[in-house]
C-alpha cells in the first residue's frame, strides 16, 4: 500500500473517530430543561414530589433527588450503571412508573446520557407537573358581555328584560316558549316570599289584585326591596353559605355569645345595597380598609363564621402536633369559606395533593392558608359608631406618645436611683396588687383534712430551665374564723428544685423547715435565697398543715421567683398541685402566679408610706425642670386615661382577631403571621417548605402573586386577597354571585353547583345569559337589588308554574324555564309565616339571638334543651334570622323542615318531603301554640264559624276558600275547635309551597 493511500486511510479514521466522539458528546449532554424535565414531568413528578414523596422520594429539586428515597440514593452523577433510577424504568416489565405507559427507549437513553454527563441540574431549578389541568374551562375564561340573541318581532313582545331574550332563544331551539303569566294573587305571594320571606296580608293582596296601574307590579317590587325585611330574608341565604352559628361546634360546643354582630352586618349591608366588591372586601379585610367604620370589624366575622375547636385551640399545648393539626384544619375552614363563597372554587381539595380536576396546585392552597396565618377566631372589641372609634384611636396614639416621653424620663431617674428606687417600685407594685374585698383572687387553697400530718404540695413547671436569685412566699389573708393574715401558711414545709417533674431524682432541697414549727409570718414576706441556681421545676411541700377551726389546710397568696435581673419569672410557669379546691375567683392554683392577692386592710397604710418615700427619693434625684416635665407628663397621661374612660363602652364581636385576651393555650399572634408550610400529603408531620401568601394562578392576566411590601403585614395579606377576588378581571366572582341570586329566585342555578365552578361541577345551562348577568352586574354598579329587579321583572319569573305535556316531554326538569318552578318554603319562611298569621311576630331588628331552648351549663359542655322551651309563654317571637343557632344540637322542628346544618357550608339546601315534616307541622309544640294564638286572633274579630274559617284560610293561603273547602273546615271546627282548623290549614301543602 502506498504512503498516500495510508495517509488517506489514517485521515479517514481520524475523521470517523472525531465524528463518533462528537456524536457521543452530543448524546452525553442532553438539554436538562428541554429533554430531561419533560420526562420527569410526564412520568415521575405526579407521585415523586415534595408533597406526596411516594417511596420517600421527591424529584422536584436536585437536593431532594440526590438524597434518594427509601431504597437509597437513586442518582450517581457520572455513573449510569450505579444509578438505580435506570433500573426502575428499564426491563421488560419496569417497576416504574406505577401508573401509565413505560418510558420509551429514547427517553431511557436520554436519562442515561444525562446521568453520564454528570446529571447537570441547576441548583435553583424546581420541577413541577407540566400542567395540572387545562385552563380552558368555561368559568376561567374572561368575562365579556354577549350580544342579545336575535328574535322575531313576535318573540320580542315577550321580552321584558334581557333575561327573556336569552331564555327564549334556548326555548325556541327546542320548540318551546314561555308559559302564560301567573295571576296577580299568585304573583304577589311569590314575590313577597322571595324578597322578604313573609306572606302578604289579605288587604295587600286585594289592593294589588285590584290595582289598575300597569306598573303596579314594578312598584310592588321596589317597595319590597326597600323594606328592612328584605335584608333579613336574604341574609339567611348568605349565612347558609358561610355556615354561621352562635356556638362553636365540636365536642364541647360552647356558646359564641357575640357572633350576632356579623349577622346584623350582613342584614344592614344588604338593606343598604352595598356594592358587591365593597361587601366582599369588608368581610375579608374590613378592619384594615375601614378601621373606624361601624362595619369594619364586625364584617370580618365572615372569615370565622365556621366551627371553633375549643379543646384543640385552648386546651392542647403549643408544642404538641395536635396543636398544628388544629390550626391547619382551622385555616382550612377559613380558606374553604372564603373561596367557596366568593369564587365558587373547591380549593380545599388541594390540601393533600394537587387538585385532581382543577388547575389548583397544593402550593396555591397553602398560599391561601398563609393569607389567614395571622388571625384567629376570637372576640374583638369595637366601637358602635365611627366618631367614637376615631376618638379612641387618637387618644390611644396620644397615650403612646406621652408614655414614651414619660418612660424616657423615668428611665433616667431609675438609672440614677439604682437598687434603692427599684426596690421601692417593686414594693409599691406588690402593695398595689394586694386586693381587698370579696370576689377577688386570694391565692391557692388545698383540700381540707382532718389531721395536720397529710402532705400537700404545689409545683411550678417551667417550659425551660430558669435561673433565680430568690424565692418569695407571700402568705394568704382571709377572715375565715378570724385567722386573718398568714391564713393556711404551713407549720412545716420544704422547698425543692429539680430538672424532672416527678421529683424522684436529681432534686435539691433549697429550704427545709420540716424539723420544727415555723411561726405564722402574718403579712410578712418569706424569702429564700438561691444565689443564681438554675432549675426547671420548683415544688413547695407542706409536711404539717395549718389549723383552721376543726380541720387543717395549706394555703398561700403568691410564690415569686426572682431572676437576677429582678423580674418575677413565676408567670411563665404552669402551676400543678396534689389537690386544690379551685373555688374561683378566690382560690385557684393559677392565683399563685397572677401577681394579685388579698392582704390585711391596713396594707393601704404601708402603700401610702412607700409612695411617700419614693416621692422623696425621686425629688432628691431630679432638677426642678425634670420635676416639672415629669409632673406634666403624668398629668397628661392621667387626663388621657380619664378621656378614654369617658368614651362609650366598646362592644364585642366574634371575628377575625390578632389581639385578644389569652385563654389557656390560645394566644394571639399580635399581628405576626404564623409560618405556613406546604404539607406532604396534608400531614402536619411532614412539612416540605414554607409558603408565602398568594392566590391561585388560574386566571390569565390575573396574577396570584401578591405584591406585598412587608410579608409580615397580616392585614395586607387579607386585603391583597380581597382585591384579587374583587378584581374586575376575575370572572369567577361575578359569575358566582349572579348564579346564587338566580338560584334563590328559581330554585335552580344556571350552574347547579353554586359552590363548584370547576370541572367536577355542572356546566351552565345558559352560559351567555350567565355572562350577560355577570358583566352587567359588575359594570353597572354591582347592586344586588338591581339584579333582583332584572330577574323578577322578567317574563320568565312572572310565568305560571303550571305544567304542560309538551314541556314535560322535551324538558321535564324545566332547565330551560318554560314555566316557573313550584318551590317549597324554607324552614325559616314557614316559621316566620306562622308567627305573622298568628299575630305573634315581633319585628324588632338586630341584637343577640333568641334562645328557643332552655340552657343548662354542666362542667363539660352546655346542654341545649328544646323540649323545655315553651313558645306559649315567651315574651317575644322575632324572625327566624334572629334565632340563636346551635351547631351540635339543632332545633328539632327546624331540622325536620330541612334547615341548613350550621356545621357545613350549605350553598343549596336539600329539599325533602317526609312524614316527619307533616307530623312536626301538626304536633310540634310551636305549631300547637301558634294555632291557638291564630284561633284567638280570628275569634276576636268574628263569632260566626263560617266567617272564622274563611278568614283563617285567606290569611294563611292568600286566597278565599272554595265552598267545598269551607264545608270541610267547618266540620272540623265544629268537632275539634277553631284552633285545630288553624292547625290543619298551616299543615297544608298550599301553605308550605309557593307557585
Amino acid at each position: 500500500m502506498c504512503l498516500v493511500t495510508r495517509k488517506k486511510e489514517f485521515t479517514l479514521l481520524i475523521v470517523l473517530s472525531l465524528l463518533s466522539l462528537t456524536g457521543q458528546t452530543n448524546a452525553a449532554k442532553p438539554d436538562f430543561e428541554k429533554q430531561v424535565v419533560p420526562i420527569f414531568q410526564q412520568h415521575c413528578i405526579r407521585c415523586h414530589n415534595d408533597s406526596t414523596r411516594d417511596g420517600g422520594l421527591s424529584l422536584e429539586t436536585k437536593q431532594n433527588a440526590l438524597a434518594g428515597g427509601e431504597n437509597g440514593r437513586i442518582l450517581t452523577p457520572g455513573v449510569a450503571a450505579d444509578s438505580i433510577l435506570l433500573d426502575y424504568v428499564t426491563g421488560p416489565e419496569p417497576e416504574m412508573p406505577k401508573k401509565g405507559e413505560p418510558l420509551r427507549k429514547d427517553e431511557i437513553e436520554t436519562l442515561r446520557q444525562w446521568i453520564k454527563a454528570g446529571a447537570v441540574w441547576p441548583p435553583e431549578f424546581r420541577i413541577q407537573e407540566a400542567q395540572l389541568t387545562s385552563h380552558d374551562w368555561w368559568s376561567f375564561q374572561p368575562l365579556k358581555q354577549p350580544s342579545l340573541p336575535e328574535l322575531t318581532d313576535k318573540e320580542k313582545k315577550q321580552v321584558r328584560t334581557p333575561i327573556d331574550a336569552f331564555l327564549l332563544a334556548k326555548l325556541q331551539e327546542q320548540g318551546l316558549t314561555f308559559s302564560a303569566p301567573a295571576d296577580r294573587r299568585t304573583l304577589i305571594r311569590r314575590i313577597y316570599y322571595d324578597l322578604i320571606g313573609l306572606p302578604p296580608i289579605p288587604a295587600e293582596i286585594d289592593q294589588f289584585v285590584n290595582d289598575p296601574d300597569p306598573r303596579a307590579y314594578e312598584k310592588l317590587v321596589d317597595r319590597l326591596l326597600a323594606s328592612p325585611r328584605y335584608g333579613e330574608r336574604w341574609a339567611r341565604h348568605r349565612l347558609d353559605v358561610v355556615h354561621y352559628a352562635d356556638t362553636h361546634g365540636y365536642d364541647k360546643d360552647k356558646l359564641r355569645d357575640n357572633a350576632w354582630p356579623y349577622r346584623d352586618y350582613v342584614i344592614r349591608a344588604l338593606n343598604e345595597d352595598k356594592p358587591y366588591a365593597e361587601f366582599i372586601q369588608e368581610q375579608i379585610a374590613g378592619d384594615v380598609i375601614k378601621p373606624y367604620s361601624t362595619d369594619g370589624i364586625p364584617a370580618t366575622g365572615f372569615i370565622v363564621a365556621g366551627p371553633f375547636d375549643w379543646v384543640g385551640q385552648i386546651e392542647i399545648n403549643e408544642k404538641l402536633i395536635e396543636k398544628k393539626i388544629t390550626r391547619n384544619l382551622d385555616r382550612d375552614d377559613m380558606v374553604a369559606t372564603v373561596m367557596n363563597t366568593t369564587v365558587s372554587l373547591t380549593v380545599q381539595c388541594a390540601r393533600c395533593h394537587n387538585h385532581k380536576f382543577d388547575p389548583i396546585a397544593q402550593e396555591d392552597y397553602y398560599g391561601l392558608q398563609a393569607v389567614f396565618a395571622g388571625i384567629d377566631r376570637a372576640e374583638r372589641a369595637y366601637d358602635s359608631d365611627s366618631q367614637t372609634a376615631q376618638k379612641r384611636e387618637q387618644l390611644i396614639a396620644q397615650q403612646a406618645e406621652a408614655q414614651q416621653k414619660h418612660q424616657a424620663l423615668t428611665a433616667k431617674i431609675h438609672s440614677w436611683g439604682g437598687k434603692e428606687l427599684a426596690a421601692l417600685d417593686a414594693a409599691i407594685t406588690r402593695a398595689s396588687n394586694a386586693k381587698q374585698g370579696q370576689g377577688v383572687e386570694y391565692g391557692y387553697h388545698s383540700s381540707i383534712e382532718k389531721t395536720d400530718n397529710i402532705p400537700k404540695w404545689v409545683q411550678f413547671n417551667f417550659k425551660q430551665p430558669v435561673t433565680a436569685e430568690q424565692i418569695t412566699l407571700v402568705p394568704a389573708y382571709d377572715n375565715y374564723n378570724n385567722i386573718g393574715a398568714g391564713f393556711g401558711f404551713p407549720r412545716r414545709f420544704k422547698l425543692e428544685i429539680s430538672d424532672t417533674s416527678d421529683f424522684k431524682s436529681a432534686k435539691t432541697v433549697i429550704a427545709d423547715f420540716t424539723k420544727q414549727d415555723v411561726p405564722n409570718p402574718q403579712s410578712r414576706l418569706f424569702h429564700v435565697d438561691l444565689t443564681g441556681q438554675s432549675f426547671q421545676y420548683l415544688r413547695m411541700t407542706a409536711t404539717k398543715l395549718a389549723p383552721r377551726s376543726n380541720d387543717f389546710i395549706f394555703a398561700l397568696g403568691e410564690i415569686r421567683v426572682q431572676a437576677p435581673e429582678g423580674n418575677n419569672l413565676a408567670s411563665q410557669a404552669k402551676v400543678t398541685a396534689l389537690d386544690s379546691i379551685e373555688a374561683h375567683p378566690r382560690w385557684a392554683r393559677k392565683n399563685l402566679t397572677d401577681g394579685k392577692f388579698y392582704q390585711s386592710p391596713d396594707s393601704n397604710i404601708d402603700l401610702a408610706k412607700l409612695k411617700q418615700k419614693r416621692d422623696h427619693l425621686v425629688a432628691s434625684l431630679t432638677t426642678p425642670g425634670e420635676k416639672k416635665s415629669l409632673a406634666k407628663s403624668s398629668a397628661r397621661l392621667q387626663q388621657i386615661k380619664q378621656e378614654l374612660a369617658q368614651l362609650p363602652a366598646q362592644q364585642k364581636v366574634f371575628a377575625a382577631a390578632t389581639d385578644f385576651s389569652p385563654r389557656g393555650n390560645f394566644r394571639p399572634t399580635e399581628g405576626e403571621p404564623r409560618p405556613v408550610f406546604l404539607l406532604s400529603r396534608g400531614s402536619e408531620k411532614a412539612p416540605v417548605r414554607e409558603v408565602d401568601p398568594a392566590a391561585p394562578r388560574l386566571i390569565d392576566g390575573l396574577d396570584g402573586i401578591f405584591d406585598l411590601k412587608d410579608l409580615g403585614d397580616e392585614g395586607a395579606r387579607r386585603l391583597a386577597l380581597a382585591r384579587w377576588i374583587t378584581n374586575r378581571d376575575n370572572p369567577l366572582t361575578w359569575r358566582s354571585i349572579v348564579n346564587r341570586v338566580w338560584l334563590y329566585h328559581f330554585g335552580k342555578g344556571i350552574v347547579d353547583t353554586p359552590n363548584d365552578f370547576g370541572k367536577m361541577g355542572t356546566k351552565p345551562t345558559h352560559p351567555e345569559l350567565l355572562d350577560y348577568l355577570a358583566s352587567h352586574f359588575r359594570d353597572k354598579g354591582q347592586s344586588i337589588k338591581d339584579l333582583h329587579r332584572l330577574i323578577v321583572l322578567s317574563t320568565a319569573y312572572r310565568q305560571t308554574s303550571r305544567t304542560n305535556p309538551q314541556g314535560n316531554q322535551l324538558d321535564g326538569d324545566n332547565r330551560l324555564l318554560w314555566r316557573m318552578n313550584r318551590r317549597k318554603l324554607e324552614a325559616e319562611a314557614i316559621r316566620d309565616a306562622v308567627l305573622q298569621i298568628s299575630g305573634k311576630l315581633d319585628l324588632i331588628m338586630y341584637g343577640p339571638g333568641d334562645r328557643l331552648f332552655v340552657l343548662e351549663k354542666p362542667q363539660h359542655s352546655p346542654h341545649y334543651l328544646y323540649q323545655k322551651y315553651d313558645p306559649a309563654t315567651t315574651d317575644t317571637h322575632r324572625r327566624s334570622i334572629y334565632r340563636f343557632i346551635v351547631r351540635s344540637v339543632p332545633d328539632p322542628f327546624m331540622e325536620s323542615l330541612d334547615c341548613a346544618d350550621p356545621s357545613q357550608i350549605t350553598p343549596k339546601r336539600i329539599e325533602t318531603l317526609t312524614a316527619l315534616q307533616a307530623l312536626a307541622l301538626l304536633n310540634d309544640q310551636f305549631m300547637v301554640s301558634m294555632s291557638d294564638f291564630f284561633a284567638k286572633q280570628i275569634s276576636s274579630k268574628s263569632t260566626d264559624l263560617e266567617s272564622q274559617v274563611t278568614q283563617a284560610f285567606e290569611t294563611a293561603l292568600g286566597r278565599p276558600p272554595e265552598p267545598g273547602e269551607v264545608t270541610l273546615l267547618e266540620t272540623v271546627g265544629k268537632k275539634h275547635g277553631l284552633e285545630n282548623v288553624c292547625r290543619l290549614i298551616m299543615n297544608s301543602n298550599e301553605f308550605i309551597f309557593i307557585d
